[in-house]
């Protein structure tokens, strides 16, 4: 069960019916005021039933209205807690504050946005990913855009290691690599919203292939999470301006840290001894 009803409603949004999408506007347009509803308020509140409601929570991953309604109460709690050590108001980023406040907001955004995605990733999901990932011949990693940037931070991470790993940014290229992949590889795809076509299509070609497919993705009932074989989950909230987009950003490197640090900890004395290595091949090409 999700821990951030917000979070939990950005993730599904796309996938809600026109009903459930105005009861989502309307939880997220004052999350602090819809709290204090009851399930007969909310309905009337948002113009919809009681019934859609009791639908809509159980949409976005809840068993019921009482689950969403604690969930969201928990969330408010340490969203303010959180937003008091950052010295942050309400609210995303403003084209009128200053740098202190701009700071202090992209900062805020960018911790919760890991905090919530530690708090609710799927440990077991994240060990079977390590473990295909172990036994992998060959790992292709797509992204796009900022996606892309995390895939070449995975190839890197995986190339010192020691595993033939490479992040695949043309789509052309991810496609063609995805064909040639077989029984004993792993490809991974990554996709914020879990709909873009080309990401989507590697995976897919990947998967036809006969190679275990890993997504990385903030939206669970996704067509790339459908697609996969394995599915990691970030969880970020949108946003009216960029912190939204940067933190997207943020949660995957996080996630794809988490992925990192259990495979290295599984083959600890290999790849230690492989990092060493190719750290002190580069070594003479640093300033003293």
């Amino acid at each position: 069960m999700p821990t951030s009803a917000t979070t939990a409603i950005h993730q599904r949004r796309s996938t809600l019916t026109p009903t459930e999408q105005r009861i989502a506007a309307h939880v997220l347009s004052d999350p602090s005021r819809a709290v204090e509803h009851s399930i007969t308020q909310l309905a009337v509140a948002s113009g919809t039933s009681v019934a859609s409601i009791a639908r809509f929570t159980q949409s976005v991953g809840f068993s019921g209205y009482p689950d969403f309604r604690l969930a969201l109460a928990k969330e408010l709690d340490r969203d303010e807690s959180a937003r008091q050590r950052f010295q942050v108001s309400a609210g995303d980023v403003d084209r009128d504050d200053d740098a202190v406040t701009t700071v202090r907001k992209i900062a805020f955004a960018e911790a919760s946005a890991i905090e919530l995605t530690a708090r609710q990733i799927d440990v077991a999901e994240l060990e079977r990913c390590a473990q295909a990932i172990r036994a992998a011949r060959r790992i292709d990693i797509y992204g796009s855009a900022s996606t892309g940037l995390a895939a070449h931070d995975f190839e890197q991470k995986l190339h010192r290691a020691g595993l033939i790993a490479q992040a695949r940014t043309d789509q052309h290229l991810a496609l063609t690599g995805a064909a040639l992949l077989c029984a004993r590889d792993v490809a991974i795809a990554i996709s914020h919203s879990g709909r873009t076509l080309g990401i989507v299509q590697s995976a897919q070609v990947a998967a036809g292939a006969g190679a275990t497919t890993i997504a990385l993705t903030n939206n669970p009932e996704s067509p790339l999470a459908r697609a996969c074989d394995l599915v990691l989950v970030t969880a970020v909230s949108e946003s009216t301006f960029r912190s939204g987009a940067m933190s997207s950003r943020i949660a995957q490197l996080a996630v794809l840290d988490f992925l990192f640090a259990r495979i290295a900890q599984a083959d600890y004395d290999t790849i230690a001894d492989n990092l060493q290595r190719t750290y002190d091949a580069v070594t003479t090409h640093r300033i003293d």
